[in-house]
This record gives C-alpha cells, sequence and structure tokens, in this order.
C-alpha cells in the first residue's frame, strides 16, 4: 500500500443510534451517528410505526388528500354538468326528437310541447300515450327509441 492516502482506521469505531443503541464497528471514523437501527425499524420491531425523516410522510398524505379532493370535486361538476345538459335536453321542443308527421302530429294534438312533457309521460304511465287515438304500441317504441337516441346525442355534444 501506498503510505498516506488512505485514511486512518478505527477498529472499534462507535455506533449511536438516535433511540440510544450503541455498538462498536470498524469504520474511518471514530464515531457515526444514524436515525435508525435493527433496534428501532419498523421492519425489525414489527411496529407499524412510519418513520417520517423531515415530514416526507406528512407532506405526502396532504398531496395525498388534495388529489382526494380535486377527484371528488372533478366527479361533482361532472354531475352537474350531466344534469343541466339533461334539463336543457328535457326543456327543447318536441321537434326535437324528430318523430315521424304522424306521432308528432297525435302528440302536438293532445298537448304535449316539449320532449320533458313526452318523457315525463313515458316514465310515468305509458298506457296513458297508448290510450290517445292512433297512437299504438309501435308509435310507443318508436317514441322511446328516439327520445333515448336524441338525450344521448344532445348530452354528449353538451359534454364536448
Amino acid at each position: 500500500m501506498k503510505a498516506g492516502i488512505h485514511p486512518k482506521y478505527y477498529p472499534e469505531a462507535r455506533v449511536i443510534c438516535s433511540c440510544g443503541n450503541t455498538w462498536t464497528t470498524g469504520s474511518t471514523m471514530p464515531e457515526i451517528r444514524t436515525d435508525i437501527c435493527s433496534k428501532c425499524h419498523p421492519f425489525y420491531t414489527g411496529e407499524q410505526r412510519i418513520v417520517d425523516t423531515a415530514g416526507q410522510v406528512e407532506r405526502f398524505m396532504n398531496r395525498l388528500k388534495r388529489y382526494s379532493a380535486a377527484e371528488e370535486d372533478k366527479a361533482k361538476r361532472q354531475a352537474r354538468a350531466a344534469q343541466k345538459a339533461r334539463e336543457a335536453f328535457l326543456k327543447q321542443q318536441l321537434v326535437a326528437l324528430d318523430l315521424p308527421d304522424r306521432i308528432f302530429s297525435i302528440l302536438s294534438e293532445a298537448d304535449f310541447i316539449t320532449v320533458g312533457d313526452v318523457v315525463a309521460k313515458l316514465q310515468e304511465d305509458e298506457k296513458a300515450l297508448l290510450d290517445l287515438e292512433g297512437f299504438g304500441p309501435k308509435s310507443l317504441e318508436v317514441l322511446k327509441e328516439r327520445a333515448k337516441q336524441a338525450e344521448e346525442t344532445f348530452v354528449a355534444a353538451q359534454q364536448q
């Protein structure tokens, strides 16, 4: 070995942990201080204790809370937007359903003015629609299909 280039070796170097545990080892420093050792590390002790170095865990938990809150807000905004789009769809005139002329005239004569009127009657009592003169099961089927298609199209257009 070349003389004068190597640090001094201490065969009885003392290691001191922040928990108070001490032991000796060989090192190039006479005393070594450490934050954690096998006596206090959760892996060795079996404790579910979080070792927090400079508040990293706390910062992570705060970031996680902010992310969760942002996701909840986003979901609420999307739900409100979908509700507003549905309300706007229901306020449209009956013409928006693009119904065949015969079905449109039957509904117009029965004082259905908006899409909301028709949808409400579909949800409430389909039999009342079937009681309209000239309005049969096939017409009811077409009405349901067109209402569903128009709502999907309208809501998708509103969300873009």
